[in-house]
């Protein structure tokens, strides 16, 4: 899989048709992979560089997150307009759908990107590998031919898991493993489609109100508010947030519970109709608060109400960008 994403890198280079390159590197401690930029300077120096591209089942994080800022309007003050690079970025089915709401919105330029799209089998969710570790440290891991992961821990033993049983509930639930509309596609066996997160909608739904009402007390009495679920989402793109408007003020930037509480409903809220469920905002959590379940609500009631589920197709206007008389209307009151 690294030589044919590195292949695919290299091309692109070597016939200059992208500045930057978005993609993944070994990270620092076991079972993390971390983005990697590569800026095309010289073409030998560049080519040196794709050799720490890499693909596994650590390679989590959703890279559309990054592409807005290369697209910002910036003050030129007469001067000649800022040139906007070309950045080609390696997409799973989640970061694509991601990068067709950012278009969409007019986030980024289509004739500025490079999608190359790798089918996803699944990521391995770390948490649920170290809590099966119990208290040993983890050295290396490796990924067999057969699914299964390696681990040798710090004490010299070795603990064999199955990495099927060991995936993140965003990758169980997935809809669309594989990317549609990229430019290149990396030949890969991608993983079996999802159900989506119906099941936890209904289990959530199907507490009683004031159930639900305790459970999202609990969950946000731990926010810390560190904001690390918006900066990992990648359509919380809006330069200022609302959190942090001083102009006019609409919650403070405390972590009392009603300014985090609503924090976290109007963020929920501005995912309607763009959350692609890649969990990001999830697994960014440091207090591991479970962002899933709220942001499934929202986009199961958009998907329940407008028949609308943020997939690759760019011909399909977002409920929150139109209207239509025939929407229907019976969530705005109680009955």
């Amino acid at each position: 899989m690294e030589e044919k994403i590195r292949k695919i890198v290299k091309q692109i280079v070597s016939e200059q048709k992208a500045d930057v390159i978005i993609g993944f590197e070994k990270g620092s401690v076991p079972l993390v992979s971390r983005p990697c930029f590569i800026n095309v300077k010289g073409e030998k120096e560049t080519l040196q560089n794709t050799e720490k591209l890499v693909w596994n089942s650590f390679c989590s994080a959703n890279l559309a997150v990054y592409l807005p800022p290369y697209y910002e309007h910036i003050q030129t003050r007469g001067k000649e307009p800022v040139k906007k690079p070309v950045v080609a970025v390696i997409v799973k089915g989640c970061d694509m759908r991601s990068v067709v709401v950012l278009l969409k919105e007019k986030q980024a330029p289509r004739d500025k990107l490079v999608l190359i799209g790798v089918p996803c089998s699944g990521m391995v969710d770390r948490k649920k590998v170290l809590a099966a570790c119990g208290e040993k440290e983890i050295s290396q891991c490796e990924e067999t031919p057969e699914g299964n992961l390696n681990l040798l821990m710090e004490d010299g033993s070795t603990i064999v898991l199955k990495k099927s049983e060991f995936l993140q509930q965003a990758c169980i639930d997935c809809r669309y493993p594989e990317p549609k509309g990229v430019d290149y596609i990396v030949e890969n066996n991608a993983k079996e489609k999802g159900e989506g997160s119906g099941q936890t909608y209904n289990d959530f739904k199907n507490k009683s109100r004031d159930e639900r009402w305790q459970y999202f007390l609990s969950e946000m009495s731990r926010c810390i508010r560190c904001n690390a679920c918006r900066q990992a989402c990648p359509n919380c793109y809006c330069k200022e947030c609302f959190a942090e408007q001083t102009d006019l003020k609409w919650i403070g930037v405390s972590n009392n519970i009603s300014d985090v509480m609503m924090f976290h409903l109007i963020r929920i809220f501005h995912q309607s109709a763009r959350c692609v469920e890649c969990d990001a905002c999830h697994r960014a959590c440091p207090m591991g608060i479970d962002l899933k379940t709220f942001t499934s609500m929202i986009v199961q009631d958009v998907e329940e109400l407008f028949d609308y589920y943020p997939d690759f197709d760019m011909s399909r206007i977002s409920p929150i960008s139109t209207f239509n008389p025939d929407d229907k209307d019976d969530f705005i009151t109680e009955p």
